[in-house]
């Protein structure tokens, strides 16, 4: 029985569940919007909302948790220059999940996540 198993496995280990998530984060902060599976965009929000909550405050402490979570400076430039002034005021709520049809090669259900301006 599942009982507490919250997540999704993705088919993958937990170091390449890891990397994949903090790559699709890497991706979502430099280009601002993906289009991935359901399953990955409803995984991925969380990680995002995280670090742009994080990034609101810039202080060398939020910066050293950042990087140690993405490990990629042009994004973390971004996100602490670019992104989370853009949300100062708002409490939470920064991206949007759009359903988009199924993938041709194995009909798997597409979703297209993007920053919320």
């Amino acid at each position: 029985m599942r009982h507490q198993k919250a997540g999704r496995k993705f088919g993958r280990n937990p170091a390449q569940r890891t990397a994949l998530l903090r790559q699709l984060a890497i991706s979502m902060i430099l280009h601002e919007r993906i289009t991935t599976t359901e399953a990955k965009a409803k995984t991925l929000r969380p990680v995002v909302e995280k670090l742009i909550t994080m990034a609101r405050d810039d202080s060398p402490h939020h910066r050293k948790l950042v990087m140690s979570r993405i490990d990629h400076p042009l994004a973390a430039a971004k996100l602490f220059d670019v992104i989370a002034p853009r949300y100062e005021a708002a409490p939470g709520g920064y991206t949007r999940i759009s359903k988009l049809g199924p993938r041709h090669g194995d009909a798997a259900p597409m979703a297209l996540i993007e920053l919320v301006e």
